[in-house]
């Protein structure tokens, strides 16, 4: 069984409509901006722009992160709009993952001209 699937199946369902809507082109803010009017449409709980605290040996850091949304409380949601990802994207959301303790992260990439991209990642 696939963690969290039907709440991944959710939100992928918004990137989706969202990136058919507007297709490949515009900024990552527009993305997000419509990705949250969807999101509030379909009654998927979010967080926009949540900062995400982190710890290191037990001590809280003043260095925070900032995840372009956190969906039902713990995923973690990160946005691009490049022409195609790369590991430091997918180095981004781990980090953000190992950070917070959350277990599953989902990168979109809404400037692929070949249709939106997407990965999971659990930790």
């Amino acid at each position: 069984m696939i963690y969290r699937s039907k709440e991944s199946y959710n939100i992928t369902g918004a990137a989706m409509h969202v990136y058919n809507v507007l297709g490949s082109g515009f900024l990552e803010a527009v993305y997000q901006e419509a990705l949250a009017i969807e999101f509030a449409k379909r009654g998927i709980p979010f967080e926009r722009e949540k900062e995400l605290k982190v710890f290191y040996d037990g001590h809280e850091l003043k260095q925070t992160y900032r995840a372009d949304f956190v969906c039902y409380g713990d995923i973690i949601i990160e946005l691009k709009a490049v022409s195609e990802l790369n590991d430091s994207h997918r180095s981004q959301v781990y980090n953000y993952l190992k950070a917070t303790g959350s277990k599953l992260g989902i990168l979109y990439n809404f400037g692929h001209s070949g249709g939106l991209e997407y990965e999971r990642k659990v930790f």
